[in-house]
């Protein structure tokens, strides 16, 4: 790594204060650019990445569409390369920031996936076949949709971030802001048995009683993130929904549950931890769109004939 994206790694974490897993995605961006740029002999040292211009950036864009790329990720390498050139422009490293003088490919809308409520519950009856349930798996799913959290947010929650008295969890999302949403009685109750079921692991295992994971692995350890897809992908198909799904798609029911029980959006934007109230704004589409199918299949002059 060339010491201009050392000093941007540690920028982004100190100045910055971005999560972990978006200083990796920015970083190996990065990366990627820079020894594409190598490579076709636009820069010959990694710190040369500063002597870029716009023409090399449309350059890296069009290896990305021969590649093949979606949309959606040359426009986050676009971004990370604006970022990055950004803090270079700031530290007086570079004049202009050439990543804003290319243009971006239009994406397409994207529309979250989301279960119906009858599909969540099946998904969360664990009871199944089996006599014995999996209690770390009931947990996990429970909290995912009781409380709408991200991926990496469930799986860097400690134990003392559940209040059990006040039915609340402290949740760290991105940029490390802290956010307290409301956890249900169903989640709570999940909760509690797999603490119950795991305090002889958690006994073995000496750390900081502040910073217990809440979720473990087989050897006591925080479980990662990449676990936890695993178990979802495990609920799905053993459920009888027939499809499968994200971790993101409880999220989306989450909001999506709560916005046609009346819910209003800036509540689901504080539970979400949305920055921006038009990214939030999505879910009316889901729930417009989910209305003109009702009003289209039940009106009697909803068409002509």
């Amino acid at each position: 790594m060339g010491n201009l994206i050392r000093e941007f790694q540690i920028y982004l974490e100190v100045e910055r204060n971005v999560s972990p897993y978006t200083q990796k995605a920015y970083i190996a961006d990065v990366q990627e650019f820079t020894a594409f740029l190598q490579k076709n002999g636009f820069i010959k040292k990694k710190d040369e990445v500063a002597q870029a211009n716009a023409e090399a950036i449309r350059a890296y864009l069009g290896e990305l569409h021969r590649r093949k790329a979606k949309k959606v990720t040359v426009n986050r390498k676009v971004s990370s390369l604006r970022a990055f050139y950004k803090y270079l422009v700031r530290g007086g490293k570079m004049n202009y920031n050439p990543a804003n003088m290319v243009q971006t490919p239009k994406t397409e809308k994207y529309m979250p996936v989301f279960l119906s409520v009858d599909e969540t519950f099946e998904l969360l009856d664990d009871s199944g076949e089996n006599k014995k349930p999996d209690l770390r798996r009931r947990a996990i799913m429970e909290l995912f949709y009781s409380a709408g959290l991200r991926l990496s947010e469930l799986a860097s929650l400690n134990v003392m971030d559940i209040d059990f008295q006040q039915q609340l969890v402290k949740v760290k999302g991105k940029g490390k802001k802290e956010r307290i949403v409301p956890v249900g009685k169903s989640a709570l109750c999940a909760i509690e048995e797999y603490l119950k079921m795991t305090d002889g692991l958690r006994k073995k295992c000496e750390g900081n009683i502040f910073e217990a994971p809440l979720f473990l692995n087989a050897r006591g350890r925080r479980i990662t993130a990449r676990s936890i897809a695993r178990i979802v992908d495990e609920a799905a198909e053993k459920s009888g929904i027939g499809r499968k799904i994200s971790p993101h798609a409880l999220r989306h029911s989450f909001a999506t549950h709560l916005l046609n029980a009346g819910a209003d959006l800036r509540s689901i934007q504080e539970l979400l931890g949305h920055k921006s109230l038009s990214t939030t704004q999505k879910y009316t589409a889901v729930n417009i769109n989910r209305m003109m199918e009702i009003y289209d299949k039940a009106h009697p002059r909803a068409k002509s004939k």
